[in-house]
């Protein structure tokens, strides 16, 4: 885990081409709350839509969000959901200029009807599928490739992206194979679910799913993940598609990856509240890509691809997890409970603003935790969604308080505060002052005890500069450290 942190705080930007099944996912969102008088079926009163980049296209826009530069390669119809779906991956930040018009095929579009009852959570209902199956053309596929040789030079990784609608044909995936392995460029493989592979081989990675595996095998995978068991499945599939690694993903299980020469490695998850699969297998595999891309074992470049997929299946429908959020995940795997180095709390700030959430800030010894400190931060916690909290070192807190403090050391003053739910992360400071980790958060909300004036909050001026706000909140009378060793020593 240490490595793969490393690598975290080392983490490059990196370029990426993703080929495959390009769609576009309309949402549908409305009431449903009575059923038809001519047939006993439920009503969608629409009254919002909504276009995404689906299929392909979101295993671009997850790469984007773990900071790659991305250029999509794929077929769509000369139809206005083309257009739409080359406008939306623009707007991502995805080059989407090597998307082929095909005249002769439709804009593969998947139309999601999506109602809400009793104010409830939204609920998929139906959906209805606008596509074709057919092979591409001699012509689409020519094109295509050539758009592929334009982009492959300067390029970390490519991510084939299967979804069984014609475009991933043997030729491309061959042609795109071929190429990159020439260039010396890793090819990752997401496959469609088919019982023959024979069109991946000479790929980077493969990443079935259970079913893709099964499938493709003729084996069932086990039950409870053994790793001698699944490991069959996998040497099969490393036989057929030769391989360099591959990665069987298997829900609650994890994954089991198969480097060639290696042992298997069973690699578990963090058990969670599954809300929407829909899109975890696009996760896994940009994850997969983006870590090797910087640099990563195969082993780390699973861990960091489960943990993103993982957070993917807590949210409603598809949305790219960004990488400062992955990072933050693993971070709190790490058995350091709540403590973190600046860099690492600049990373849950850096999370926790793109994702629209409000980063909060304060500080202090926090050296006996008494009522009156709970209160504070609780407060505190009440005017944003993530509170970091800096904590005074050892030595800075026998600067200000002198000899005999701090009672307890930083360490158990970190441990203390990291059980509070209210707490998001300690950050431990030597200086006399916060003032470098203000200036390095940028919170949106600095608290105070409202003991202070505002003119004498440290850092008050950097944090209203940038349009932050200071908040002062009252204290509990009565409670304070300095009393309660007082009472301790008369007692």
């Amino acid at each position: 885990m240490q490595t793969l942190l490393g690598h975290l705080a080392r983490w490059r930007p990196f370029s990426a081409l993703v080929v495959g099944d390009f769609m576009l996912d309309q949402m549908w969102y409305g009431e449903a709350e009575r059923l038809s008088a001519d047939a006993p079926v439920p009503v969608l009163r629409v009254t919002w839509t909504e276009d995404r980049p689906g299929g392909s296209a979101n295993v671009c826009l997850d790469l984007v969000a773990m900071h790659g530069k991305v250029a999509a390669l794929g077929v769509v119809g000369e139809d206005a959901e083309g257009r739409a779906l080359a406008g939306a991956l623009a707007s991502a930040g995805v080059d989407g200029s090597g998307l082929v018009a095909d005249r002769a095929r439709p804009t593969t579009v998947k139309r999601n009807l999506i109602g809400l009852a009793q104010a409830r959570h939204p609920q998929k209902m139906f959906r209805v599928d606008v596509e074709s199956r057919t092979p591409l053309s001699a012509e689409a596929t020519r094109r295509l490739l050539e758009e592929f040789d334009r982009r492959l030079t300067g390029t970390d990784a490519v991510c084939l992206e299967d979804y069984a609608k014609g475009v991933c044909t043997e030729e491309v995936c061959q042609g795109v194979i071929g190429r990159a392995r020439r260039a010396g460029v890793p090819v990752f493989v997401d496959p469609a679910r088919l019982e023959d592979y024979s069109k991946y081989r000479g790929c980077t990675a493969i990443t079935p799913n259970r079913t893709e595996a099964e499938t493709a095998t003729g084996r069932a995978t086990h039950d409870g993940a053994d790793a001698a068991h699944n490991a069959q499945l996998a040497r099969e599939l490393m036989a057929r598609v030769e391989a360099e690694a591959v990665v069987l993903t298997l829900d609650r299980h994890g994954a089991l990856l198969l480097e060639r020469g290696g042992e298997p490695l069973a690699v578990p998850t963090v058990a969670r509240e599954v809300y929407d699969v829909t899109g975890a297998g696009d996760m896994f595999l940009a994850g997969l890509a983006a870590a090797r891309a910087n640099g990563t074992t195969w082993a780390d470049a699973v861990r960091f691809a489960n943990a993103a997929a993982g957070l993917e299946v807590e949210v409603f429908g598809v949305a790219p997890i960004p990488l400062e959020r992955i990072h933050h995940e693993i971070l709190s795997r790490g058995g350091q409970g709540k403590l973190r180095t600046l860099e690492e709390a600049r990373v849950l700030a850096g999370a926790a603003r793109r994702e629209g959430r409000r980063v909060v800030f304060t500080n202090g010894c926090f050296d006996i935790l008494h009522s009156g400190h709970v209160s504070l931060l609780e407060r505190a916690a009440g005017f944003g969604d993530v509170l970091v909290v800096g904590l005074n070192s050892d030595e800075s807190v026998r600067r200000l308080k002198g000899a005999g403090r701090p009672v307890n050391t930083q360490e158990d003053r970190a441990r203390v505060l990291g059980a509070l739910a209210c707490v998001g992360a300690v950050v431990v400071f030597d200086e006399d002052t916060p003032l470098r980790l203000i200036e390095a958060l940028r919170p949106d909300v600095l608290v105070k005890g409202a003991d202070y004036a505002k003119s004498q909050v440290v850092g008050a001026g950097v944090v209203e500069g940038y349009g932050g706000r200071v908040e002062l909140v009252p204290l509990v009378e009565g409670r304070s450290t300095t009393g309660t060793i007082g009472r301790l020593r008369q007692a």
